[in-house]
């Protein structure tokens, strides 16, 4: 049970992290999001796979 609220909390962080950008600079993150449309979708999985990398990469070193 500890595992799932530990998710929930991780989640919710995700959600308030997501939406700074958008609440603060909207014009921006409006401009933002239109680029990315144009973006191929081989550079769009390398950058996920980065950041996902990283994301556990640094989980590993924290915990």
């Amino acid at each position: 049970m500890e595992l799932w609220r530990e998710l929930l909390i991780a989640l919710c962080l995700v959600l308030v992290l997501e939406g700074i950008i958008p609440f603060l600079y909207p014009q921006r993150w409006r401009s933002m999001v239109q680029q990315l449309a144009n973006v191929d979708d081989r550079t769009l999985r390398i950058t996920g796979l980065v950041c996902m990398l990283a994301g556990t990469g640094l989980l590993y070193l924290v915990h």
